[in-house]
């Protein structure tokens, strides 16, 4: 996707108002009415759009986080989570492009780009029980739906376990290639938790589920982002502005397979706020 294309996604994305019953609304007013504070430091985190064909184009797997999260609560989002610093295990077994050729493509260090990699892998299987891995280099497990894998979910959920243990413990390797990245988003300096998030998209695996099976969300569902759009623009679904203008890429993909590919030009966008004559509003910056 060429810059100009990323601009004028954003500019259709527009101002994003600022609402009493977002849960930053207190903080961006208090910021947009002159006050400062020292901007929390931004936390490295990874998001994975899971998609398939649907019989009404291409679908994505969305959460909706639980009212009592600190972060993002009521927000219908994709799988996804901080990293956890064992992601950058050099021994993590590994096939498809090297830690190496996705700084390159991050615009990071190999060690942080193997984090926001494993991270993705790992927080897609803690959160929907979809693995990126198999037994060879272009293999895919088949079923880890049983009570087993379960038990290594809530493993690497408590952190008794790391993504690399489980690999190595199972005979598996992470598999890169099943990923694209496909946007890079910075939380607002007004927020108190501040994630420097890559947003990573990847076709269902065939013979998986996805189960959505996490204590962080009350709901999960297959869903058609055009319907989902539409919701939210009703007041009826809330979202984050990166969930929407990912969701809208999503919405114009030809299919999945389409859509996992990576994008090319993927600058660091962070929303700013601003005053409109509608009222404050979350305004997209590209950097």
């Amino acid at each position: 996707m060429s810059e100009d294309r990323v601009a004028d996604r954003l500019a259709l994305s527009r101002d994003f108002p600022l609402t009493a019953d977002l849960p930053m609304a207190g903080a961006g007013s208090r910021w947009l009415a002159g006050e400062r504070w020292e901007p929390a430091s931004p936390r490295r985190a990874s998001t994975v759009m899971l998609v398939r064909d649907g019989d009404a184009g291409t679908e994505v797997f969305m959460l909706r986080r639980v009212a009592g999260m600190a972060f993002a609560p009521n927000m219908l989002v994709f799988p996804g989570g901080g990293c956890d610093v064992r992601d950058g295990d050099p021994d993590l077994p590994w096939a498809g492009p090297s830690p190496s050729e996705w700084a390159s493509r991050l615009g990071c260090d190999v060690a942080e780009a193997q984090m926001y990699v494993a991270a993705a892998v790992r927080e897609v299987f803690e959160e929907t029980g979809v693995l990126l891995a198999g037994a060879s280099p272009d293999g895919v497990l088949a079923d880890v739906s049983g009570a087993e894998w379960r038990e290594v979910r809530r493993g690497l959920v408590d952190r008794e376990l790391s993504l690399a243990g489980v690999l190595e413990d199972a005979g598996l390797v992470l598999r890169s290639d099943l990923l694209a990245a496909k946007a890079h988003w910075l939380t607002p300096e007004f927020e108190p938790r501040r994630f420097d998030t890559w947003f990573f998209a990847a076709v269902m695996p065939g013979h998986q589920e996805a189960d959505g099976d996490t204590s962080e969300a009350d709901h999960s569902a297959w869903v058609r982002p055009g319907e989902t759009i539409a919701a939210f623009g009703r007041g009826e679904a809330v979202m984050l502005p990166p969930t929407l203008v990912c969701l809208e890429e999503v919405r114009d993909a030809a299919s999945a397979e389409e859509f996992v590919r990576h994008t090319e030009h993927l600058p660091l966008i962070m929303p700013t706020i601003v005053s409109t004559p509608e009222g404050p509003a979350m305004r997209i910056s590209v950097s």
